[in-house]
């Protein structure tokens, strides 16, 4: 009866075994970068099995053992960094806080008591100090689970390292508060009176302050990152953005301000924009967003600054329309001829992008400008010299001035904009489609 009553039970927990559904693993597209990145979903269990659980940690311990399955977070990472307090108010508090701890009750000897007391207040020092430390690392991103975008703003904006360089060094400065906390509440445990307990924590106290008085830097420069990274502008991958780009001064920010909520800096010298700079369009009762860049110089990749590379990475990773804004006027810095390399080499690059030539300060040009055309001249040539004269074939002309072609940019841009949301929509459907393959 027993050898049949054990059988019953073993079928029984086989039958619910069979009865867990496998947990749901989604593998998604990053719409920017390639690759997938995994998703596990929370899958509720209808079967009362004990093993459930389980089941669900196995299929994340599944998911970390695959190198191949990395996951990256989407854009926004940013803003939800923790606040970090500067190291000289993490510092006081501490002190306060544990300045403010009482002896165990019921110690009626009084060495005993003060021993207690300093012990305490030590150890209570060290955990102040250290607990925010420990959650700052903690907390803050591993880059390498960043957006590619946001991997590249850390970099071009910190320097590459320096951000994985500070979170070592506040980790670095929490185990040495651990390590003298411990030591010093170890030697006011074992005081033999009062004064010697007294003693021992005031030293305690003394050097906790001053290991976190001559390391506490590296919490001040991570309060620095932390702003810097939340400032920076947020992009919504779902969102059709427009993003200008052309070389330094050609009227990129002035364009901006006509065409969107943005207000950039301008100015007349290179480099106005000395960031990813953020508005928003609009039109027709939809939302877009519009992004003004750095300007590019005519040079080689490895030979440009922080300023242009960021530039090149939102047109990298981000989803993004391209509207090119020139400047055949001669008063941005850059020779039209060296715009003209700068804009084939970047429609070259890319090309898949949707894109829209503009002609900016076209009060400043001749009327009705005339391409003179020779016979001996080659292809190449005569495509410069129209460049010169005309700007790209079906550029638009415009000047904010007086304001000249700029209804019609409005309406190109909103043409360019409803295609660009439809190029994500449909990317979206071929990932949900992948998904449910």
């Amino acid at each position: 009866m027993g050898v049949m009553s054990m059988t019953m039970r073993i079928c029984l927990s086989h039958l619910q075994l069979r009865q867990i559904p496998r947990p749901k693993i989604h593998l998604r597209k990053s719409r920017s970068s390639p690759g997938l990145y995994a998703s596990p979903s929370i899958t509720e269990y209808r079967s009362s099995c004990f093993c459930s659980q389980q089941v669900q940690t196995a299929a994340h311990g599944v998911l970390q053992n695959k190198p191949m399955v990395k996951e990256i977070e989407s854009v926004g990472a940013f803003q939800k960094l923790p606040m970090v307090m500067p190291s000289i108010d993490i510092l006081s508090s501490a002190s306060k806080k544990a300045k403010r701890v009482s002896a165990t009750k019921g110690i009626s000897n009084i060495a005993k008591r003060e021993r207690n007391k300093a012990a305490k207040q030590l150890d209570a020092l060290m955990k102040e100090l250290a607990v925010p430390l420990r959650d700052y690392v903690a907390n803050f991103p591993n880059r390498k689970c960043l957006h590619p975008y946001e991997r590249s703003l850390i970099e071009l904006t910190l320097g590459d390292g320096n951000y994985e360089k500070v979170l070592k060094n506040v980790d670095a400065l929490r185990k040495k508060v651990v390590s003298a906390g411990k030591e010093h509440a170890s030697l006011c445990a074992k005081s033999l009176s009062k004064r010697e307990a007294e003693e021992r924590l005031s030293e305690g106290f003394q050097r906790l302050e001053e290991v976190f008085n001559h390391e506490g830097k590296a919490v001040d420069d991570l309060l620095n990152i932390a702003k810097t990274l939340r400032a920076m502008p947020v992009v919504d991958l779902e969102t059709p953005t427009l993003c200008l780009v052309g070389a330094p001064n050609v009227g990129k920010s002035s364009l901006v301000r006509v065409i969107s909520t943005g207000k950039p800096e301008v100015c007349n010298y290179p480099f106005t924009t000395r960031g990813i700079l953020m508005g928003h369009i609009n039109l027709g009762y939809q939302n877009f967003q519009i992004t003004d860049t750095p300007g590019l110089l005519q040079r080689r990749d490895e030979d440009r600054n922080n300023l242009e590379k960021l530039t090149l990475a939102v047109l990298t990773h981000l989803p993004t329309a391209i509207l090119f804004v020139h400047d055949l006027s001669g008063e941005c810095g850059t020779s039209p001829s060296d715009q003209f390399t700068i804009y084939k080499e970047i429609k070259e690059r890319f090309s898949d992008h949707i894109w829209l030539d503009v002609v900016s300060k076209c009060d400043l040009l001749q009327t009705s400008p005339v391409a003179y055309v020779t016979e001996d001249e080659d292809s190449e040539h005569l495509e410069m010299a129209s460049y010169q004269k005309l700007g790209p074939d079906g550029a638009i002309r415009v000047s904010v001035m007086n304001e000249e072609g700029l209804n019609e940019l409005k309406d190109r841009v909103y043409q360019m904009l409803v295609a660009q949301m439809d190029r994500i929509k449909s990317r979206s459907n071929e990932d949900n489609a992948e998904v449910a393959a």
